[in-house]
């Protein structure tokens, strides 16, 4: 009687192979926290070794998305709460694919620099969903809040981005008509 083994990858191995696929994703994210790249690879590096180190904690596969996210995430939270400072720049990581190549680069500066002035949970939100394209309830998984909360913050955010534009564009327009 022969015994057919069923083959299931082990978590560990499932873990490397989605960070080896996703390294790019995660230094995009990363960056939009720490805006430098040493900081970047430090707390992906954080984020790998954590993740190794848990991977038992992983209950189901299927989500392995939103349990990495979450601990990259956290661990861009807490680098910037022990280093209590955030850098801004001019520095656009060439891995950062800008929303279109047509848009010109100072407004997407400006956008980069109205969504760092949103309070942590809010640019959380607004990253994965418009930089990781994650859904609704994938976000609510990674940062562990109800759904209609972050239904609630991405709305707010997006509320506080536009008015924060709208200034920024009204600044602009009222200096190139200074004589």
């Amino acid at each position: 009687m022969f015994h057919i083994l069923k083959i299931l990858p082990d978590k560990e191995a499932l873990l490397i192979d989605y960070i080896k696929e996703n390294q790019e994703k995660f230094y995009r994210l990363a960056f939009q926290y720490m805006k430098n790249q040493q900081d970047t690879f430090d707390v992906i590096q954080d984020a790998i070794v954590h993740s190794l180190e848990k991977v038992s904690s992983l209950k189901n596969p299927e989500y392995i998305r939103t349990w990495f996210y979450r601990i990259l995430v956290n661990k861009c939270l807490d680098h910037l709460r022990v280093v209590k400072r955030i850098t801004y720049t001019d520095q656009i990581p060439e891995s950062c694919n800008l929303p279109d190549p047509s848009c010109d680069r100072d407004a997407v500066l400006d956008l980069y620099d109205a969504i760092d002035k949103l309070e942590p949970k809010l640019k959380t939100i607004v990253i994965l969903r418009f930089y990781e394209d994650m859904k609704l309830e994938e976000i609510s998984n990674v940062t562990g809040a109800h759904l209609s909360t972050v239904k609630a913050r991405l709305y707010k955010a997006l509320r506080l981005l536009r008015v924060d534009m709208q200034s920024d564009a009204l600044h602009s327009i009222q200096g190139s008509n200074s004589f």
